[in-house]
């Protein structure tokens, strides 16, 4: 039953952290899209 439990909260604990990290206001697809969007506008810029 420890071991469950133990392992129920190891979870959690990822899962709250990958939300906080990835999907924030400053998380990790924030900055993607941000770097995406610059990339494209900087492309977009060059002339053939």
């Amino acid at each position: 039953m420890r071991q469950l439990l133990m392992s129920m909260l190891l979870i959690i604990t990822v899962v709250l952290l990958y939300t906080t990290i990835a999907q924030g206001d400053e998380g990790t697809n924030a900055r993607i899209t941000s770097s995406g969007s610059s990339m494209a506008e900087h492309l977009s810029r060059i002339s053939p």
